[in-house]
């Protein structure tokens, strides 16, 4: 049970998966592979699912790229692989929906930036194309303001009043100010279209953790659509996950939110799945969802000088996002268990007892044996170097899933 109530939105279905009403916060990714490769993008598209994204989406920019869609959703169904597959569309989504109706049918919803669909009164008019599109197609859309790239008119307007009036208001206040009123006024203009309440989802996002903070709450509080939070532009590595879940985790805890993405820089040829363990943690770090085995492990100082430790917990957190996928398809509430490597005697009993499964290391000065806990028993004293070790873990780890958690009848 949470310990943060969820605001009330309505909810949207979203290729079989409800975003807001009562449903749980929807875990979301997007790829960056070209899309106009067919078979490049699938693999992501896989691979994000198998890590635990529940949405995927991906650039749909080019003719090239709206032809390969409906072939990226077979490629997939081939592959078992389900996920509802969202096409991000910006400057010339009304044309490419327009022309390439099965992309329109394969997509599982569409996003809209309202901020580059077009300019002056080609903007509503290519606004509402790709609306009543996805009225027709009976799709939902994403409204998707992003401070980077609102309509400038709005902004000029805004600015202009500011100065008349005298508001004395600040660029940001009039930005963000400006993002609501996009947000606002095209989720007006997509129900004027056709499209109902329960198919639309908006966002606001920037990248500073205050204003989006702010931009959110008062969004909550003037719309019941759902809402998907993202820092956009949140950086790289620690710095893109910290300002992520410091800005995040404040509205999450205030029960706003409905679906996330954590939009990290990778690395070149880093793991694009990275984003999707990000905002897995940030939900199962406040209680909102479990999705795997949480691993606690200890941060060392001087009486654990040893790298082993260490080693063993990444190898550990590695091997279990490695099984997941399997296991989840196999056990029914094997995302709850709680695994615990730690590095001295100091706390580390204690923690090897509180969890599932614990093992202790030894630390400077302590005896080289390691002892093993299992549901805060002591269960053996393990011992060698750190392979040995590693593998008889994995072991123990396999031994305990298959005893304690029930197997899903086939099919289920």
């Amino acid at each position: 049970m949470s310990f943060f109530p969820r605001a009330q939105t309505i909810p949207v279905e979203v290729g079989g998966i409800t975003v807001g009403g009562n449903a749980p916060v929807v875990v979301q990714s997007m790829t960056n592979t070209d899309t106009e490769d067919a078979a490049a993008t699938a693999e992501q598209v896989y691979e994000l699912a198998e890590a635990g994204s529940e949405l995927v989406r991906i650039t749909v920019n080019t003719p090239k790229a709206a032809e390969m869609v409906p072939e990226i959703v077979q490629r997939l169904h081939d592959r078992g692989c389900s996920v509802p597959v969202i096409g991000d569309f910006h400057f010339n989504g009304h044309r490419l929906l327009s022309k390439y109706p099965g992309c329109a049918e394969a997509l599982a919803k569409y996003r809209i930036n309202p901020g580059n669909v077009g300019k002056g009164v080609k903007r509503d008019e290519q606004f509402a194309t790709i609306c009543e599109i996805a009225r027709d197609n009976n799709k939902p859309v994403r409204i998707g303001v992003n401070m980077g790239s609102l309509n400038p008119e709005l902004v000029l307007e805004k600015m202009q009043e500011n100065t008349d009036q005298d508001f004395g208001k600040d660029s940001d206040e009039i930005m963000n100010e400006c993002m609501i009123i996009s947000a606002l006024q095209s989720t007006e203009l997509a129900q004027e279209c056709g499209l109902r309440e329960d198919q639309i989802i908006i966002s606001c996002k920037t990248s500073v953790p205050q204003y989006l903070i702010q931009l959110y709450r008062e969004l909550s509080a003037k719309t019941r659509q759902p809402l998907h939070l993202g820092l956009t532009e949140a950086g790289m590595g620690m710095k893109g996950q910290i300002w992520s879940a410091a800005s995040m985790g404040v509205l999450l805890a205030q029960g706003i939110g409905d679906t996330i993405r954590v939009s990290l820089t990778p690395q070149p040829r880093g793991d694009r799945r990275e984003e999707v363990y990000a905002a897995q943690e940030i939900l199962q770090s406040l209680g909102l969802r479990q999705f795997a085995p949480s691993i606690t492990a200890c941060p060392g100082c001087g009486r654990t000088t040893s790298t082993t430790f260490q080693e063993l917990a990444n190898e550990t957190q590695a091997y279990v996002r490695l099984r997941m996928p399997d296991w989840k398809k196999d056990y029914d509430g094997v995302e709850g268990l709680k695994v615990a490597v730690m590095g001295c005697v100091v706390n580390g009993p204690g923690e090897s007892k509180a969890a599932n499964i614990g093992i202790s290391l030894p630390g400077n000065g302590e005896d080289p044996v390691c002892p093993v806990f299992v549901d805060g028993e002591r269960y053996a004293n393990y011992s060698g170097d750190k392979d040995s070790l590693s593998q008889q873990f994995r072991d123990l780890l396999e031994g305990y899933v298959e005893k304690t958690y029930p197997k899903k009848t086939a099919g289920v």
